[in-house]
């Protein structure tokens, strides 16, 4: 890979989150809800939500991101089942968010707007971490598919860590919920001003 390419993918790496921000913020500001808020979208809305979230916190505690750890080549956990669980989870709570602010159909330009940020970023994770793990992590790439688990044939997900890593975890977790007070502070704003 050049060093151009390899650059090029390193913004999209570095920007993840703020590619994704534009999306997020129309997902809630926008005021012509399509549905009707009944209790069926409110539990999906928030049934995405929590399943994105209990992905996040689940792979953190094997892949100890936020923690002050040492980082080592996670091969347990979701990581069984799936390279990218957290962007998967990313996904599923900006879903859910969506959901929840009534504008599910937007669900579609949502998922498309994750699927491509995430696929980007992804391009430069792999081959960093080619670089850094070199043949271990190669062999993993082999083994573990991208983006759609796979349950049939895995490994029985390894939950060591499961009692050490769950509480702080959660807490490395826990700023996933301001985007929950994001949505709810739009809501309050266009209940006032709009």
């Amino acid at each position: 890979m050049s060093e151009e390419t390899k650059d090029s993918r390193k913004i999209w790496y570095k920007l993840r989150g703020a590619l994704i921000v534009p999306f997020f913020l129309i997902a809630i500001f926008y005021d012509g809800m399509d549905v009707e808020m009944t209790w069926v979208v409110w539990t999906v809305g928030t049934l995405l939500f929590l399943a994105g979230w209990f992905l996040r916190i689940w792979a953190q505690i094997h892949l100890h991101y936020r923690l002050k750890t040492h980082k080592v080549l996670t091969l347990t956990g979701p990581y069984v089942y799936v390279r990218n669980p957290i962007y998967i989870g990313n996904t599923l709570i900006l879903l859910g968010i969506t959901v929840l602010a009534g504008f599910v159909a937007f669900v579609p330009l949502m998922l498309l707007a994750c699927a491509f940020t995430y696929h980007m970023t992804v391009l430069y994770e792999e081959g960093h971490l080619k670089e850094k793990y070199g043949q271990p992590y190669k062999d993993f790439l082999g083994r573990i598919p991208r983006w759609m688990p796979r349950f049939k044939g895995a490994e029985k997900a390894d939950t060591a860590n499961f009692k050490e890593f769950f509480w702080p975890s959660v807490v490395a977790e826990l700023h996933m919920l301001a985007l929950l007070g994001v949505w709810l502070l739009a809501e309050y704003i266009k209940a006032q001003f709009m």
